[in-house]
């Protein structure tokens, strides 16, 4: 979330940021905040006085019953118990003026840098660069999920009937193919220095706050109510929220940490075409990679992640994209994020297969993540994550442009993992 300092000292240039972000109510909402802190700073202002003179008065009476002078202790007496009550009273705003003050912060997105494009939707984010191997398919070319039936690699069916839509059985080489990609993934984050994290994909509410997934205003996350806990929706969550309530060595950053997990999303009110087969599921496989960095170090960070992403879309083969995303596409949290789609040659659209984003300090201040300067200064870090990579839409583009009269092609730096070489 934001800081009261940031809102309070640069309230203009917060509220031209949430406007960039097509946040509505944005004047509105810095208004209720700084309404808010001023309540919670008038009341402890009064509770500190109180505390003060109470405690005066309280060596008073001792003064008072040493001179005998009882009645005039008793009086003073009565003046303490009414600052007690009256400080009780001050207490409880006080603490009302918190509670309330945290969810106007938490319902306030992150601001955008200043180098975010202008723009409110996904057709006004900035193409920056394309890359990758054209893809020539014969006429006849099948989506990926007439693929997964012809070569029998993924059952959507029978996904149907164990759970529901969205929930797909990988079989065969196609589940060899999904391990292959994992354990791939994986070894690159390890070669690029990230540290591998095997984290629960259920966390508490604490967690969910923390990363900014909750409030979750979309219904988007699957709810465990009776234990009050969250499906993960990328490993994100939980990899991040190893540093909730930490303070961290300046020397210790950047810190570099990779995990596979399944990952869990409503994707409420998702149909129509573009959902079929792998486009849009409710549980996949994906690696996430997750930094925690100083302020001065990140947006290196976040080139280097961009790079590594870049590097693994070359190595598969995949005609690729990278779009800057505009004020208004970008997530609640985000102060910047790049996605990168691959190009489905035989369904004839880009699918998005990562989003690389800078967070700045806005998900540290939520969890209180912190480091501790050379100086002995306590600072905010700023954290960054990425996906490397999201497998369904992966595997949909591999399946399709690499199909072949003979079969579907595996690229060379998936072979050793894989096994095969075509899959027919």
């Amino acid at each position: 979330m934001l800081t009261i300092k940031v809102i309070s000292e640069q309230t203009e240039q917060v509220i031209k940021g949430l406007e960039k972000k097509h946040f509505n109510g944005a004047r509105e909402a810095v208004a209720n905040v700084l309404e808010l802190d001023k309540k919670r700073r008038a009341a402890q202002t009064q509770l500190d006085t109180n505390l003060a003179e109470s405690k005066k008065l309280a060596a008073a009476i001792g003064g008072l019953m040493k001179e005998g002078k009882k009645d005039e202790a008793e009086a003073v007496k009565g003046q303490v118990a009414q600052l007690k009550e009256t400080n009780k009273a001050l207490e409880a705003e006080m603490n009302q003026a918190i509670n309330d003050l945290q969810l106007a912060l938490y319902a306030i997105p992150n601001i955008p840098y200043d180098e975010v494009p202008e723009g409110k939707t996904a057709e006004e984010n900035v193409v920056v660069k394309t890359g990758g191997m054209e893809t020539e398919l014969p006429k006849d070319a099948l989506p990926h999920w007439e693929l997964a039936k012809k070569y029998d690699l993924i059952d959507f069916d029978l996904g149907v009937k164990i759970t529901g839509a969205g929930f797909p059985v990988y079989k065969g080489k196609g589940a060899q193919l999904q391990r292959a990609l994992i354990n791939f993934f994986l070894d690159e984050a390890r070669k690029s220095g990230y540290t591998e994290i095997m984290p629960p994909t259920v966390v508490n509410e604490a967690s969910g706050y923390g990363t900014g997934q909750l409030p979750d205003k979309e219904g988007q996350m699957y709810h465990c109510q009776l234990d009050n806990l969250y499906l993960i929706p990328t490993a994100e969550v939980p990899v991040t929220n190893i540093y909730r309530d930490v303070i961290l060595d300046e020397k210790q950053l950047p810190i570099k940490n990779c995990a596979y997990t399944q990952c869990f999303r409503r994707e409420a009110g998702s149909y129509g075409k573009d959902v079929r087969g792998l486009n849009r599921l409710h549980e996949f496989s994906k690696v996430e990679i997750v930094r925690i960095d100083t302020p001065e170090h990140s947006k290196e960070s976040h080139k280097e992640m961009l790079a590594h992403v870049e590097g693994l879309l070359q190595k598969l083969e995949l005609p690729y994209r990278i779009l800057h995303l505009c004020g208004g596409d970008m997530s609640f949290t985000a102060a910047t994020c790049f996605d990168f789609e691959v190009y489905s040659e035989a369904q004839q659209r880009w699918l998005e297969v990562s989003s690389v984003s800078n967070f700045d300090n806005y998900q540290a201040n939520r969890l209180k993540c912190r480091y501790r300067t050379a100086e002995r200064k306590t600072e905010l870090c700023h954290t960054l994550n990425g996906s490397a990579l999201a497998l369904p839409r992966i595997v949909a583009a591999l399946l399709e442009n690499n199909q072949t009269p003979e079969g579907i092609r595996i690229p060379k730096a998936l072979v050793p993992y894989c096994g095969f070489e075509v899959i027919d």
